[in-house]
């Protein structure tokens, strides 16, 4: 197995998309968190049910329509200035603890680095610079080529199509198991990071390596190109 270049997913993998509920909890106090929590599950059904029925529209606007969703479904009184507030929270959202080192340790490899994402090109430029990542990326690949949403296979064979390399030299690092199986069935290696510690999705399938943090995913890396 020789893995030419690794992808990431972003929005849970990179950047944690519950680093929305302080600003929401300013907002609305006491209801930070079952509002984050409801954006988000609303935000990736949505983008489900959009490509079964090949509905799509990008992913700023399915976020949009996940949070007006959820403040009705909360009661929560959401005016222009506080969607806006909110919107825009979504393009400063914090990376992960792990995120930086491991990018780091994975630079130090010279290996080909890439985003795999769901999000509109636009707001990937925005989240990432936000979060001060941007650098360490060769290649940022969006659903929004393709007009629909992981796990439709066309998302990623953005991946071989754009690299030059067949899916199973490609690695595809998330922290969404549905995702890493997803990529797994496309024909990647996958990698899950686990970091909640949930069971494992009955797909069928595996990921190809799991671990608790970042790190594990570019250690598993370096273990398979000793192979």
């Amino acid at each position: 197995m020789s893995i030419r270049a690794v992808l990431f997913d972003v929005f849970g993998t990179l950047l944690d998309v519950h680093s929305v509920a302080v600003r929401a909890d300013q907002l609305f106090p006491g209801q930070g968190d079952r509002l984050a929590k409801l954006w988000r599950e609303k935000q990736v059904e949505y983008t489900r049910l959009r490509t079964l029925s090949s509905r799509y529209v990008p992913f700023t606007q399915v976020t949009e329509d996940a949070l007006h969703f959820a403040c009705e479904a909360l009661a929560l009184p959401l005016d222009a200035a506080a969607r806006g507030l909110l919107m825009h929270e979504y393009t400063q959202l914090s990376p992960h603890a792990d995120v930086v080192p491991a990018l780091r340790r994975l630079q130090d490899t010279g290996t080909t680095t890439g985003v795999l994402t769901n999000g509109d090109p636009g707001l990937i430029e925005d989240v990432l610079h936000g979060a001060q990542i941007a650098e360490y990326f060769d290649v940022l690949l969006s659903a929004d080529q393709v007009h629909a949403y992981k796990t439709a296979a066309p998302v990623y064979e953005l991946g071989p199509l754009t690299l030059k390399h067949p899916a199973h030299e490609l690695l595809m690092v998330s922290s969404n198991c549905w995702d890493a199986i997803g990529a797994k069935w496309y024909g990647y290696v996958s990698f899950w990071v686990n970091r909640s510690g949930a069971p494992l999705d009955r797909l069928g399938v595996r990921p190809d390596g799991v671990g608790a943090t970042l790190d594990d995913a570019v250690t598993f890396l370096m273990q398979q190109r000793k192979h």
